[in-house]
């Protein structure tokens, strides 16, 4: 029998999930989570679509999104529990592995001065671009035309990159599993619209930043060895047949 086929009061089910009391409480007043069902004295009943449904909160909040832009995506399509954990697999990788560098840099500088000397001016620089790695995207600029690129950067503010960033973050996740669909298919078909539109929102429809672009993913070979794309090789293959698909519909 699964644990949570029967129904648990509030402190029951806080104790399973490993939630606080207070956070199920707050969860329930702003409609982010509300409890299945009561007992007839009132009492809060929480069952297994509380937990997926907390899951899918647990997942979103963990990749940056705010609890009110949650309750809004949950309503507006709810994720399923499998691409919720995939979206906490894909950060929680890419931050083991930004880890694994790190660590690896620190014993390099460590090793140097258990020896007797002083770490390097190249170990610590090594320590420094690996902690600063999530935000250096400055190796892409060489693929764009600089006068067009700084154009593009006055008008693309930190406000919209961080919307764009979570609707990746979304689309993404959603995406990585739905590989098994057919591209052909409706919700494949939805998907690719929604990521052809982040590119064109990206590009702003300018040939000049379209073509760096193009020649960014062009030259996948050379970019730096600790840099990870986003999204699978499968996923990118995906999307592509779909758009394809669509093309000759």
């Amino acid at each position: 029998m699964n644990e949570f086929d029967k129904m648990y009061r509030v402190s029951e089910f806080a104790e399973a999930t490993g939630v606080t009391v207070r956070t199920l409480h707050h969860y329930d007043r702003i409609g982010l989570l509300k409890p299945t069902g009561r007992t007839s004295g009132g009492y809060r009943l929480y069952g297994q679509a509380d937990l997926e449904r907390l899951e899918q909160i647990v997942a979103l909040k963990f990749v940056g999104f705010p609890l009110t832009q949650i309750k809004d995506l949950l309503e507006r399509k709810p994720l399923t529990v499998i691409t919720a954990l995939r979206m906490q697999r894909h950060v929680i990788t890419a931050r083991v592995e930004q880890l694994r560098h790190a660590l690896s840099a620190i014993d390099a500088a460590e090793a140097r001065v258990a020896e007797g000397g002083a770490p390097d001016a190249g170990s610590l620089k090594k320590i420094i671009e690996v902690m600063e790695m999530p935000n250096d995207s400055k190796w892409m600029e060489k693929y764009y035309d600089q006068a067009a690129l700084t154009e593009h950067k006055q008008q693309w503010n930190p406000a919209m990159q961080e919307q764009v960033t979570r609707e990746w973050t979304e689309l993404i996740a959603e995406v990585e599993s739905s590989l098994h669909e057919n591209p052909a298919g409706a919700h494949a078909q939805q998907l690719a619209g929604r990521w052809n539109e982040l590119v064109s929102r990206f590009t702003q429809s300018k040939p000049d930043i379209e073509s760096g672009l193009n020649r960014l993913y062009a030259d996948q070979n050379n970019w730096p060895k600790d840099f990870k794309k986003p999204y699978s090789d499968e996923a990118c293959s995906f999307i592509a047949k779909a758009t394809e698909a669509g093309r000759k519909k």
